[in-house]
């Protein structure tokens, strides 16, 4: 622009230039203000959904924790559960609901419905505690249709921070198999990081105790 001579030639030149670059700047900013305001509803409908969310698995909570579950309730559960995770499927209420889900179903002897609840915990949750829990659940539904080999591959992913359960479980299936040593060394390794961990694990000892007395009466 520094080579034009007069004021005229500039405008001349700054019109000529518009003309040609004027449309695509247009565009472009556009396309800006549109990508600002697809961002800003993106993340209010993400908090929408998440409160939503949040909502219903709290009407869940409150209407499962009645001391006794009649069938109209049952209903209403398995209903908000469904729209839980059909709706909100990736988060973390999902999650919790399905095993929720899969405790009302032990509940109910629907053993079957409980493991695929547990199962869809296991396959799509991206939260490793969470998954470790379905994990042990299922384990322990495992033992209970005598699969303890399955059992024992299930909780091979059961995460550090649930090591105490998984190797109390671990113990379960051992016994189950017939394996009394390896069910008396889980069941040691369990009561030891319970311990180190601070964290209350009952009931192990009683087996521990047991398998002496089964030892003794062999």
């Amino acid at each position: 622009m520094a080579e034009l001579r007069t004021e005229e030639e500039q405008l001349e030149a700054i019109k000529r230039w518009w003309k040609e670059n004027g449309t695509s700047l247009i565009a472009g900013a556009a396309i800006a203000a549109a990508g600002v305001f697809g961002w800003n509803a993106w993340q209010d409908y993400q908090a929408g959904q998440g409160e939503a969310a949040s909502l219903r698995y709290q009407q869940l909570v409150e209407l499962t924790g009645q001391d006794e579950l009649g069938d109209d309730a049952r209903r209403r559960a398995e209903e908000l559960v469904t729209e839980i995770t059909d709706e909100h499927g990736t988060t973390l209420y999902a999650d919790l609901a399905r095993l929720l889900d899969a405790r009302l179903a032990v509940e109910a002897d629907d053993r079957s419905r409980a493991r695929a609840a547990l199962e869809a915990v296991i396959e799509e949750s991206e939260r490793g505690y969470l998954e470790g829990l379905a994990r042990l659940r299922l384990a322990r539904l495992q033992l209970v249709e005598g699969e303890a080999e399955t059992a024992l591959t299930t909780l091979e992913g059961v995460p550090e921070a649930l090591a105490a359960q998984r190797a109390e479980v671990v113990g379960d299936a051992q016994h189950a198999l017939g394996r009394v040593d390896q069910a008396r060394q889980a069941w040691q390794e369990a009561l030891s990081l319970a311990e180190q961990h601070n964290q209350p694990l009952y009931g192990v000892q009683l087996k521990l105790d047991d398998l002496g007395t089964e030892e003794a009466i062999l």
